[in-house]
């Protein structure tokens, strides 16, 4: 596996033991037989799931090179297949039609905690493995804090919060823990259509927060810590009021009607991976195809234990995904 030839070393032919007993060929041919049945997958094939982060069209660009990759490592077939949510990966893998999936942390607890999935790698993005979540007010309320926004809330009708996707963890799940822990009422959101919160939700994705925020349809948003680094006018439009720091980066998670093998194949596979896998289809680093990940290291659910538990005290479990 992973491209050190180990593969090789897996069996022993009978044309390299020539002394070797009747007893020696049938534990090889047992050994071959049960490598090919643990290796084999769920569907015969290799299934590997990606979030709709991006628009189809370079989704498919960018994870040309792990698909061929993979392709390589297995002699199964390697399938890509794009979802139209976080919620339909993690239903998948839990289905047994996706063995391996890459997704966000919120996703990924829900689907720990909904036993359809199983965390084994983290990726390495922006230089880091942690990224942080923000609370941003329009410069228009003039408030610094979520004490003020609280209190602004309170005094006025019709207040806006903008968020990223409902399973986004920097965009949706700590922004709506933070202000739960303000004291600010959330009522059952991000499940709920947000009537019991003392403010009006809007989701949609992290860019398009900021940019309802900046057009006035909005007073407040949640978004993840990258967004000011993208907008030339951020400082003219927005203050961030709270940052919420140390969050595990996105994980790869594997189905757990995997067997063990296959779990540790997978690991292996991309652990050992060659650097150009995140240079998307034309293999150069630093165009418009790269991943935003550069690196993956094998992790536990443990690392996503503030997560897990930010889900917990917004009372979302298993039924999430029903």
């Amino acid at each position: 596996m992973g491209g050190d030839g180990s593969d090789d070393e897996t069996t022993t032919t009978a044309s390299d033991t020539s002394s070797g007993t009747g007893d020696g060929d049938a534990t090889t041919e047992e050994a071959e037989t049960t490598t090919e049945e643990q290796l084999n997958f769920q569907n015969g094939e290799l299934n590997f799931n990606t979030s709709p982060a991006v628009a189809q069209e370079k989704l498919e660009a960018q994870y040309q090179p792990i698909q061929e990759y993979l392709n390589s490592e297995f002699d199964v077939p390697a399938k890509l297949q794009l979802a139209n949510n976080y919620s339909a990966v993690i239903q998948a893998l839990g289905a047994g039609t996706s063995d391996v999936a890459e997704t966000g942390p919120f996703s990924a607890a829900l689907g720990v905690k909904a036993e359809k999935a199983e965390i084994v790698l983290q990726r390495k993005g922006y230089g880091t493995w942690e990224y942080k979540s923000l609370v941003i007010a329009s410069n228009d309320v003039d408030v610094s804090n979520l004490d003020e926004m609280k209190t602004y809330i309170e005094n006025n009708d019709d207040v806006t919060v903008a968020f990223a996707d409902r399973l986004s963890a920097s965009g949706c799940l700590f922004p709506l823990y933070d202000l739960k822990q303000a004291g600010i009422e959330i009522g059952n959101l991000p499940e709920s259509g947000g009537s019991e919160a003392s403010f009006n939700p809007n989701f949609s994705s992290h860019t398009a927060a900021y940019e309802t925020l900046k057009n006035g349809q909005a007073d407040f948003a949640g978004v993840g810590g990258f967004v000011p680094g993208l907008q030339d006018d951020f400082e003219d439009n927005a203050t961030i009021i709270k940052e919420h720091d140390g969050l595990p980066r996105a994980p790869i998670v594997v189905s757990p009607e995997l067997s063990d093998a296959e779990k540790s194949a997978i690991v292996d596979a991309f652990t050992s991976a060659p650097q150009k896998i995140y240079h998307g289809k034309d293999g150069e680093e630093g165009t418009d195809d790269d991943l935003w990940f550069n690196g993956v290291r094998e992790i536990s659910v443990e690392e996503y234990q503030p997560v897990i538990d930010a889900a917990n005290e917004l009372g979302l479990g298993a039924d999430y995904f029903k």
